[in-house]
C-alpha cells in the first residue's frame, strides 16, 4: 500500500525544522507549562516531548538532534512542519547521521548543497499522520512488508523483525524505529537509528 502526497507544497517539509538553534529557551519558563504537567509526554533526548506542541516547538529541545536540527538550518526549511500538518516525520539521531561516511554531513551543510539537502531531509517525511499501529498494520496487510511514500517522492519500505519496526530506503540502508508515536499537536515522530537516503 502506498500513501501518497497530498500536495506538492509539502515538497519543502523538512525532517524535523527548528525555527532557530537560539530562538527558543531549551525548556519553557515555569509560567509557560500551566496544563502540560497533566500531559503524557515521552521522553526524547532527555527532554519532555509535549502532545500539545507542534514539532518544531519539541524538536528543539532533543540533544540527540542537533545534527538534525543544525541540517534543518542549513536547508532553509523551517515554516512547513510548524503548521497545521499532519505530518509523519523519521528522525535520525546524532548517532545516525555520524554512522554516515566521513566528511557526508559537513558536505550536505554547505550553501552548494542545498538542494542535495533538503531532498536529504523531505526523504524523512510522511504526509499524515502515520502511527507504528498503521504501520504494523500496513505490513500484515501488506504480507510482511509495506511501501510508503515520502514527501521527497522516493518511498520507504517498512517491515518487521526481532529488533521491532525495520525501515528500508530505496538504496538498501535498513535502519530501525528506536521511540515510536512521539505525538505532536500536528502530527508523529518516530526516532530512528539510520539516515535514509533516496
Amino acid at each position: 500500500m502506498t500513501l501518497v502526497p497530498r500536495s506538492r507544497a509539502l515538497s519543502t517539509a523538512l525532517a524535523l525544522a527548528v525555527a532557530s538553534l537560539c530562538a527558543m529557551p531549551a525548556f519553557a519558563a515555569p509560567g509557560d507549562m500551566s496544563g502540560m504537567h497533566h500531559e503524557k509526554t515521552v521522553q526524547v533526548g532527555g527532554a519532555p516531548m509535549y502532545p500539545s506542541k507542534n514539532i518544531i516547538e519539541n524538536a528543539v529541545n532533543s540533544k540527540d538532534h542537533t545534527t538534525l536540527v543544525a541540517a534543518v538550518k542549513a536547508a532553509g526549511l523551517v515554516d512547513t512542519l510548524s503548521g497545521p500538518g499532519p505530518f509523519t516525520v523519521f528522525a535520525p539521531t546524532n548517532e545516525a547521521f555520524a554512522a554516515l561516511p566521513a566528511g557526508t554531513v559537513d558536505n550536505l551543510l554547505k550553501p552548494e548543497n542545498k538542494a542535495t539537502l533538503t531532498k536529504v531531509l523531505t526523504y524523512h517525511v510522511v504526509p499524515g499522520k502515520v502511527t507504528s499501529a498503521d504501520l504494523l498494520a500496513l505490513i500484515r496487510k501488506d504480507g510482511g512488508k509495506a511501501t510508503v511514500k515520502t514527501v521527497e517522492g522516493d518511498s520507504l519500505t517498512f517491515s518487521k523483525d526481532a529488533r521491532g519496526v525495520a525501515i528500508t530506503d530505496d538504496k538498501g540502508h535498513t535502519g530501525h524505529v528506536t521511540i515510536a508515536d512521539v505525538n505532536q499537536s500536528n502530527g508523529v515522530i518516530h526516532v530512528i537509528d539510520t539516515v535514509m537516503l533516496p
